[in-house]
């Protein structure tokens, strides 16, 4: 009996195995690159405002209708939500905008928060905080946070929970009663929300 030789090539590239991001510890890569497709709130508002439907068509009362079953009401209210969902905010940001107006100290402490932070970017110096340097943006944080008695203070938690339930009061209100079918069938609203 006959021994060859056997040669077996065991050269090559060895890759360590890919850690399970989901079972393992948090993978500060992936975080970076959610929190870099996050939109600004400036951003955020200008993609908003290009979306507002005209004022005229939201407020228009001659659509202003009872729906004749529940399924139907279902139907209208997510129609509604999705067609009118620009208007809907700006809604909801008008009721803020009309609590801070009314709630001076609450104002007054927003303002001294804004102020703060402002002064610390423009001085744009760390500050030694037990025995940890302390850049702008965690001093702006850290005002932010000191100031969450002040606001509690003043009357915030109240107000948050009034414009809350008025913005749900509100919203729910149009989007239940304004008939959507008026304007929008369902064929044209698909091709509307398609985005090019």
């Amino acid at each position: 009996m006959e021994e060859s030789d056997v040669h077996i090539d065991v050269s090559g590239n060895m890759e360590p195995p890919k850690e399970d991001t989901k079972l393992g510890g948090f993978n500060m890569s992936s975080f970076t690159s959610f929190s870099a497709r996050i939109p600004s709130l400036w951003e955020l508002l200008r993609l908003t405002r290009q979306n507002v439907r005209p004022w005229s068509e939201f407020l228009q009362t001659a659509n202003f209708k009872t729906v004749a079953s529940v399924p139907r009401l279902t139907n209208r209210i997510i129609r509604n939500l999705g067609y009118f969902q620009s208007n809907y905010l700006f809604v909801f940001l008008g009721l803020i905008v009309y609590c801070l107006l009314t709630s001076p100290l609450i104002l007054i402490v927003l303002g001294g928060v804004f102020y703060a932070c402002y002064k610390i970017k423009q001085a744009n110096t760390p500050v030694a905080f037990f025995s940890r340097q302390l850049n702008t943006n965690q001093q702006c944080i850290a005002v932010n946070v000191a100031s969450i008695p002040l606001l509690y203070l003043a009357g915030a938690g109240a107000v948050m929970f009034w414009v809350l339930g008025a913005s749900f009061f509100v919203i729910s209100l149009h989007a239940a009663f304004y008939n959507i079918d008026a304007i929008v069938t369902e064929d044209t609203e698909t091709f509307l929300t398609e985005t090019v």
